[in-house]
């Protein structure tokens, strides 16, 4: 009988979904992994030593690889991630919020990668993570859809588990939204 194998770890993270006046969002071309190459929301990990939670976490990283004080009061969950085996190496669990009004930044090179804004409309020519291209940014634009179009205070809700572990692709199951 063989030994199983090791389980994978789980890690917990933030991805944080800032826009500037004209509907830009903000995106990092990274050079680090996760992701090495592609191009992503910035955010990260959890200091899971600490107890941080996830609304701190993300302010805490949005003022670190940004460098703007965003008061927790305008950050909307708008979504909770949970993937399983992505790229065959861990389990995530991550919290997508979306900050509420305007920010600006000067676009500029990080010890993460390039921060640069982007057209929503860019978004299909950019080299993404397969999960933001097929199943987050779909969900994201459907569940602020009517804010955007301001007939509502707030975006939507989405929760989404991702089994990366399906041989050849990957499958998802939208659990709320």
């Amino acid at each position: 009988m063989t030994a199983p194998a090791s389980p994978l770890p789980y890690k917990i993270a933030t991805l944080c979904d800032l826009r500037d006046a004209d509907g830009r969002i903000l995106l990092l071309r990274r050079l680090k992994q996760p992701n090495y190459g592609l191009v992503s929301p910035i955010g990260g990990k959890l200091e899971m030593a600490t107890g941080e939670g996830p609304a701190d976490a993300a302010r805490r990283e949005i003022m670190e690889e940004v460098g703007l004080d965003v008061p927790v009061s305008r950050l909307h969950l708008l979504g909770l991630i949970s993937e399983k085996a992505y790229e065959g190496s861990v389990h995530w669990l991550i919290f997508y919020y979306r900050v509420l009004g305007p920010v600006w930044t000067e676009p500029r090179h990080m010890n993460e990668g390039e921060l640069a804004w982007f057209d929503l409309k860019e978004l299909d020519g950019l080299p993404l993570p397969e999960t933001d291209r097929k199943i987050i940014y779909p969900l994201v634009h459907k569940h602020e859809a009517e804010y955007l179009a301001g007939r509502a205070e707030r975006p939507g809700f989405f929760a989404v588990h991702i089994d990366c572990s399906v041989p050849g692709g990957m499958t998802w199951d939208v659990q709320q939204g």
